[in-house]
């Protein structure tokens, strides 16, 4: 059955050979050329009708040309052309092969053709044809079009004098090129528009014109316009790069600063954002807003230096009226555009003269209002105008702004959100951390804290603790995270230290109780990480001005750095001692003397862990810092930090603790050995006595007499010898101790108007700033502290209250 046609079948001679070589079909054309009917051959083998015996070489391949003998109806033999193409089994229909050749258009087409004319003058991409000196010979319609002038009034000039402007020049030095070589250049893009938004954009492919013999006459043109293309290639480029670009920090500012910088100058050449003030109870954005809208400006950008067309500069607060285009798109929820043409821009221009200024002096003619907004929230707005660029922004420009705001609104939603919990963590860290350092006689300190550029606020923390005794703790640690959580259980550990420090326990044996607590705290979050300390590290130090030695410990700490007098720094060798929360493990301490003036840095591993350099380095660059202390430890602190810290902050936060250590003289120490018999203790209370007036204490004589009386007594009556008593002081603290070698720790209790004794530690606590009790490897001790200001006067009082 032979298929049916709308053009002359005749023209052209076909056949159709299923893969069996059986023949299917047979065209009239097919009569025509051979003679035979398709009755006579349809369904016979088409190798009947080859003049000699064999096949044509079709094997493996879908197309074949080649030219064949066949058999005519009357006997001879025809030299034919064929084309033969394979089309594969489809929809239940087997495999075959096409075969077809021309019967007419053997002859050219003469030059009076219509056909031959319209061929070059009504193609629809534009052609052009230049002679051998580069001049315009002959173009088509679409050519003109694209020039907008007609052949008759540009005909004989060069290309570049066509168009004019350097990318013009460079076209026709390919030209140039193919004149002098003879060979084709294709691929090269024109362009014609406003800088780097071009109204319209061009593939221009080149070739040689040549005559029968090869010789060059001159070069043809032909331009596509592919401007659709380049400019969904532009968007997606764009649309990548607003990946790339916006959102690299977790700064508001700067992620807003990435969106005008992505947006100019290829979608707009002015661009500004202004986002909405924080709310003052912390709250989230509205997901609406009514006018009058304040807006802060974050960021603005344009392709003119310096940005001159900006009426308000970033950090700026500026209320924004209903009709202006910023509150039009926020209150309506989505993009506003306005024009100078539409004359809807016209009311918001004349409400401010500085606006309307610049309105007019830079030509700005359209203007495009995109809101800012993320997980249902509003954030702020951002608006791009036009002026370089005379085309008004488009449909697809609209589409294209509101998908890189909406991927710039969640980078900026995230700096937000991020911004919120890193202030409120720094808050509490500093209502956590000291405020400032006690001024003891043991050390003069320094420290400083420095949240983590990045990372936000961790869990470091420094701290120092007058203990009895005129010694002094300091203690420097580290919760693993960071974020509200790290400094909250910072809070909890900072305040179990100062507990633990309280009762005077050694440095190894707080740090056992410090890790037995985080074990109980991680247990009870079950381990969860947001509501439990999940690890943390920790060294401890007490120092004693009278004895000048210092006992430390240490729980996965770095070991601290020691600057003794005159020496070089040097790194203290400390029992290392397991993270806190391991559990089991035991923790060692060590004593090493120090003398006065030694300076010690305590500090987290913030300090010598970075990306930069390795933490030997940094712990020789610690050192060097330290060894060049001149007296100064706030001077010495900055020099640390400066040396080790990259500018643009530390990935870690860093804790830093720098002591120097002073040393009481043996004058300021009494002792007397107390025999253990009640009737000496007068004697002793008149040593006391003579002893402050040696001391120039006098006015403290009569509160210090009472204390060592108590004390001594109650001594004598509850403890074991031997009786050791004490007496320390400095410029503002005078300290009685009285040591026994009873474990049996003594307590207040409240005697009833009767009994005669009980009242004993009533009157020590009242007469002093504060009391207690220590527990020392001989037994115990009962210290009490007295201000050396105006002390005869408060222990009057305190007796008279008491008498009451």
């Amino acid at each position: 059955m032979s298929r049916v046609y709308p053009f002359d079948d005749a023209a052209t001679a076909r056949a159709v050979i299923d893969d069996d070589g059986t023949l299917v079909e047979w065209n009239e054309g097919a009569q025509r050329l051979l003679g035979h009917p398709a009755e006579a051959v349809v369904g016979r083998p088409a190798a009947d009708l080859l003049a000699a015996v064999g096949t044509p070489p079709v094997a493996g391949v879908t197309r074949w040309a080649g030219t064949i003998g066949l058999r005519h109806r009357d006997g001879r033999t025809v030299s034919v052309w064929l084309l033969a193409h394979h089309r594969p089994a489809h929809d239940g229909h087997p495999g075959n092969w096409l075969v077809v050749t021309p019967l007419t258009g053997a002859e050219p087409v003469g030059a009076e053709d219509p056909l031959a004319a319209a061929g070059l003058t009504q193609l629809p991409c534009a052609v052009a044809v230049y002679d051998a000196e580069l001049r315009l010979c002959r173009m088509n319609n679409a050519m003109a079009e694209v020039v907008g002038l007609p052949e008759e009034r540009v005909r004989g000039l060069r290309f570049a004098e066509i168009s004019g402007g350097q990318q013009s020049e460079e076209l026709e030095r390919s030209m140039l090129r193919v004149l002098a070589t003879g060979r084709a250049l294709g691929d090269h893009t024109f362009t014609r528009g406003c800088g780097e938004d071009p109204a319209d954009v061009w593939l221009v492919r080149m070739a040689p014109v040549k005559d029968a013999e090869g010789r060059v006459l001159g070069v043809s043109l032909v331009a596509h316009d592919i401007t659709d293309s380049y400019r969904a290639r532009q968007r997606l480029q764009l649309l990548n790069e607003a990946s790339v670009r916006i959102g690299s920090t977790l700064d508001v500012t700067r992620t807003a600063q990435e969106l005008a910088d992505v947006c100019v100058p290829v979608l707009a050449d002015f661009v500004t954002i202004d986002l909405l003030d924080p709310q003052e109870d912390g709250s989230e954005p509205p997901a609406r807003v009514t006018a009058p809208v304040r807006l802060r400006r974050a960021a603005h950008q344009s392709v003119l230096p310096g940005v001159p067309e900006a009426v308000t500069q970033p950090g700026r607060l500026e209320t924004y009226p209903d009709f202006s285009p910023q509150a039009d798109s926020l209150t309506a929820g989505r993009t506003i555009t306005t024009s100078s043409a539409a004359e809807d821009m016209g009311q918001w221009v004349a409400w401010n003269t500085s606006r309307a200024q610049m309105v007019r002096g830079f030509g700005i003619h359209s203007s495009m209002s995109v809101p800012i907004q993320a997980r249902g929230l509003t954030l702020g707005v951002a608006v791009l105008t036009r002026h370089r660029c005379p085309d008004p922004f488009t449909a697809d420009d609209v589409l294209l702004a509101e998908e890189i705001t909406a991927r710039a609104a969640v980078s900026i939603d995230n700096a937000r959100r991020y911004s919120r919990e890193r202030e409120t963590a720094l808050a509490l860290q500093r209502s956590l951390l000291p405020r400032s350092l006690p001024r003891t006689a043991a050390l003069e300190a320094a420290s400083r804290y420095l949240p983590a550029a990045s990372a936000g606020v961790g869990g470091d923390w420094f701290d120092v603790i007058p203990l009895s005794g005129m010694r002094v703790a300091m203690v420097v640690g580290d919760v693993v995270g960071h974020g509200i959580q790290a400094s909250a259980s910072m809070g909890r550990l900072r305040t179990a230290v100062r507990t633990l420090a309280d009762i005077d326990l050694a440095p190894d044996e707080l740090l056992t109780h410090l890790d037995d607590l985080v074990l109980r705290l991680s247990e009870e979050s079950g381990g969860d990480e947001s509501t439990g300390v999940v690890g943390a590290t920790c060294l401890y130090a007490v120092y004693d001005p009278v004895s000048r030695r210092c006992t430390l410990a240490r729980a996965g700490h770095p070991p601290p750095v020691l600057l003794r007098p005159g020496g070089r720094p040097d790194r203290l060798d400390l029992p290392a001692g397991p993270p806190l929360g391991l559990g089991g493990l035991p923790f060692e301490s060590a004593e090493v003397e120090l003398p006065e003036g030694t300076v010690l840095a305590l500090y987290t591993d913030g300090l010598v862990h970075s990306r930069e350099q390795d933490p030997d380095t940094s712990r020789e660059l610690l050192h060097q810092a330290l060894g060049r202390y001149t007296g100064s430890l706030d001077e010495t602190c900055d020099r640390i930090l400066h040396a080790l810290l990259p500018p643009d902050g530390a990935p870690d936060d860093v804790a830093l603790l720098l002591a120097r250590t002073q040393g009481l003289p043996a004058s300021q120490v009494a002792t007397w050995d107390v025999p253990a018999d009640p009737a000496l203790v007068a004697p002793i209370r008149k040593q006391v006595v003579g002893q402050l007036d040696a001391w120039g204490l006098t006015e403290a004589a009569f509160t210090t007499e009472l204390v060592v009386s108590e004390l001594v007594t109650n001594a004598i009556r509850y403890g074991s010898h031997p009786i050791r008593l004490r007496l320390i002081h400095d410029a503002a603290t005078l300290t009685c101790e009285v040591s026994d070698s009873s474990h049996t720790a003594p307590h207040l209790r409240r005697a009833k108007t009767f009994d005669e004794g009980g009242r004993g530690l009533l009157l020590v606590a009242q007469l002093t700033q504060r009391w207690g009790t220590r527990h020392i490897a001989e037994g115990k001790t009962i210290w009490a502290e007295l201000a050396l200001f105006d002390e005869a006067s408060q222990g009057s009082e305190a007796w008279q209250d008491l008498e009451a």
